[in-house]
């Protein structure tokens, strides 16, 4: 049944055990997705829900055996073409490369996912310039570096294209904590929004999808998750409950489809509401931190 737990929550990277189809299966046949950080939680689920409606999947990951496994496993699962690709969204050579292997081996590029990102809790306080250098520059940096990459190879001279950004909701109200998060983040959308209204004559849509409290992912495994699931928080959301990562891979299919064709220059929030309600300081919500 769509929306039990057996069907949202997987505790490690794997494929669903069993889906049922919101949306047409034919939703994307036919069309290519690149996804970045696409062998490993989020990421890893977009790719699967893309490929179970049709589209052929490029995932990339800095780390090869972990996205070449997950591109094994999509591929067992659902039937379709799913390439691997080594690469670090922070060095345009790179990028470069796996788009025209991308393009080479699937074809052109329909859609792309930025989804490769970096956090970690420090305060302010003790944040070093190098700490924050680095999440700006795989989140922010690496969001424009692909972008432009797959705009100048598939998207421009009006064919057209979908860019969907993983961004966060860090940066609506400030956080402790995730400074350099919220920044990186806050920047992506901004970023959404400036390249909406420039490449929207090219027939391109840039859209942001921010997430909330996603469980069995790396982010809330070093966020406090397990803390914050143990202390009943999730229940005092406006939904009741934390999201699944298949909550979001929905998301990131709609704003990908026809459905959402007149859609472009939007942050998309999926996260029950946690925003409106949750405590705003990781003090209040995960008594061991320390400012």
């Amino acid at each position: 049944m769509a929306g039990s737990r057996s069907t949202n929550y997987v505790d490690s990277d794997d494929c669903l055990l069993e889906y049922s189809y919101l949306f047409s299966p034919d939703l994307l046949r036919g069309k290519v997705a690149f996804i970045t950080g696409g062998g490993s939680g989020i990421g890893f689920r977009i790719a699967e829900i893309f490929m179970r409606h049709g589209c052929n999947v490029a995932i990339g990951s800095r780390n090869t055996s972990r996205v070449e496994i997950a591109a094994k496993k999509l591929v067992q699962v659902t039937g379709g073409r799913c390439l691997s690709l080594c690469m670090d969204v922070r060095h345009v050579d790179e990028v470069s490369s796996a788009v025209e292997e991308t393009v080479a081996s699937l074809g052109l590029i329909d859609i792309l996912v930025n989804n490769a990102a970096g956090n970690f809790l420090c305060p302010a306080s003790s944040l070093s310039s190098k700490g924050f250098r680095t999440v700006m520059e795989i989140d922010t940096l690496g969001t424009f570096n692909t972008t432009k990459a797959v705009y100048e190879r598939c998207f421009k001279q009006a064919r057209g294209g979908i860019v969907v950004n993983l961004t966060a909701t860090l940066g609506l109200r400030g956080q402790v904590m995730q400074v350099h998060a919220g920044c990186a983040k806050a920047a992506i959308d901004a970023m959404t929004r400036h390249l909406a209204v420039e490449w929207g004559p090219d027939a391109v849509r840039v859209n942001s999808l921010a997430p909330g409290p996603i469980e069995e992912t790396e982010g809330m495994r070093r966020l406090g998750g397990s803390w914050a699931r143990s202390a009943g928080l999730f229940q005092k959301l406006p939904l009741g409950r934390a999201g699944s990562k298949l909550d979001v891979a929905h998301a990131a299919l709609f704003l990908a489809s026809p459905a959402a064709d007149y859609i472009t220059g939007i942050t998309l929030l999926v996260d029950g509401g946690s925003w409106l309600t949750t405590p705003n300081a990781f003090p209040d919500i995960l008594p061991s931190a320390k400012l």
